[in-house]
């Protein structure tokens, strides 16, 4: 029976060969994956900020309505959890990474990888050539509404090309780094590169 079921939920329709990696299933569901307690936050005007430090001239800061008067663009990207479940043609609006940079101080020449800090400690890392593909977003709006906090209201990044993981939730701080620094799931044990294609879920 089990074995049924797998093979159903790993079959793709036309329209979807080429775009579920292997090893996923394509659900329609958005499934809710996280440690811990969920971060609420109230008054955001007063007490949510966005900060920027590291291998740049000088680091920045950005207040909830300094970041939300950003330039803001949508896109509608598949999505793949290292769980195996891939969502098809979901449909983000943020702030695309690479305007991001337009708006803080210019880099540093060694600048190479970015460390994501999220609120209750957690941490991911991303080369920084991977986040200036163009769908790479600071993420506040999912299918047309605010994130819920179970999504990582009040803001996410989303880096469509690696496992979910890396979409790091409830994010406060963007380190800029001259070398890679593992992040909270890949010290656990996940893998650093996390390319679904390839299948890298865990450090070998």
């Amino acid at each position: 029976m089990f074995d049924n079921l797998k093979r159903r939920l790993n079959r793709s329709t036309p329209d979807q060969e080429g775009r579920v990696p292997p090893g996923q299933y394509v659900t329609e569901k958005f499934p809710v994956l996280h440690y811990g307690n969920v971060p609420h936050y109230s008054d955001l005007e007063k007490t949510w900020d966005l900060r920027v430090w590291g291998e740049l001239e000088a680091p920045a800061r950005f207040d909830f309505n300094q970041f939300r008067s950003l330039p803001t663009m949508r896109i509608t990207t598949d999505i793949h959890c290292v769980t195996r479940w891939s969502k098809l043609d979901t449909d983000w609006e943020g702030v695309q990474f690479k305007e991001f940079l337009r708006h803080i101080p210019p880099l540093k020449p060694e600048a190479a990888f970015v460390l994501a800090h999220c609120d209750l400690g957690f941490t991911a890392n991303i080369p920084l050539d991977v986040l200036m593909d163009e769908n790479v977003l600071l993420a506040y709006k999912y299918d047309g509404a605010e994130l819920t906090p179970d999504h990582g209201f009040p803001l996410r990044l989303l880096v469509p090309s690696k496992y979910f993981w890396k979409s790091a939730k409830w994010l406060r701080g963007l380190e800029f780094l001259s070398q890679d620094k593992m992040g909270f799931w890949e010290r656990y044990g996940y893998s650093n590169h996390a390319d679904p294609w390839k299948e890298e879920r865990y450090a070998e």
